[in-house]
């Protein structure tokens, strides 16, 4: 009779234990995708403005580098002025981009300003791997419907498609956000046949002033083998940039 209350007992305290368990992986469920990449892009463009001051440095597939450095201005999460600083044969080449996906470049060549049109922004950037809409700021919420495809410790990793009536040149997104900070370390992008086109990764991420940033940025083209990597060389955060700054007439001036 006692070996049958001991046994009860640890029975009892074994579903106990179950249930406790049970209940604490209900309790630190993750949040739901959507909101995990909103999460994501409040972090990101969580600063009123900033500035960055950036060296680039563009590699092709036979290790042969060039230099270049830029200078770029954001107000809130939808407006960004990018211009280079050097050499001289890309010096004040201009990028604005506005919300709405509204963009402008500005060749000092020509010395004129002129509308992206929508079947263009998968172009390049000035030589670098990143494309216009690439460089346009973004809000992947508004673009892209997530699903959370992995889980660990550390990492959410999401897969993003574009949302019905948005047209991207990507077919699909994959994007890993670390859990600590919501801040995205590596980002894969399909094209529309569905292969790996170009992988970017955020590295030596901290929080500067407050802000959650990455110190390196690479962007790797796998299908030219060519890569971009951006080192970041100064920033500054919430100094009340001028609406002037995001214009067509700024983008004509010199840095």
């Amino acid at each position: 009779m006692r070996t049958t209350s001991v046994l009860c007992l640890f029975g009892c305290l074994f579903i106990s234990a179950q249930t406790l368990a049970v209940t604490a992986m209900c309790q630190e469920a993750s949040p739901p995708p959507q909101e995990i990449l909103e999460h994501m892009d409040a972090v990101v463009n969580a600063p009123k403005d900033q500035m960055q001051i950036m060296e680039l440095q563009l590699i092709d597939k036979n290790g042969s580098e060039r230099e270049r450095n830029l200078k770029m201005w954001q107000k809130g999460d939808d407006t960004r002025t990018v211009k280079f600083l050097a050499p001289a044969d890309v010096r004040n080449i201009g990028f604005l981009s506005l919300p709405d996906d509204v963009m402008y470049l500005y060749l000092p060549a020509f010395k004129k300003v002129r509308r992206i049109a929508a079947h263009v922004k998968n172009q390049k950037f000035a030589g670098t791997d990143f494309t216009y809409d690439d460089m346009g700021s973004m809000k992947y919420a508004e673009d892209y419907d997530a699903r959370l495809v992995e889980e660990n410790e550390e990492m959410y990793v999401l897969a993003l498609t574009p949302k019905e009536n948005v047209k991207k040149d990507y077919s699909r997104l994959k994007m890993w956000v670390l859990k600590a900070s919501f801040y995205p370390t590596r980002t894969e992008y399909y094209d529309l046949g569905n292969n790996l086109w170009k992988v970017m990764e955020r590295r030596e991420i901290s929080q500067i002033e407050g802000y959650w940033t990455a110190s390196e940025i690479d962007m790797h083209d796998l299908k030219i083998e060519h890569r971009t990597i951006m080192r970041l060389s100064e920033i500054t955060f919430d100094t009340g940039l001028s609406d002037a700054t995001f214009t067509e007439r700024f983008l004509q001036r010199r840095p």
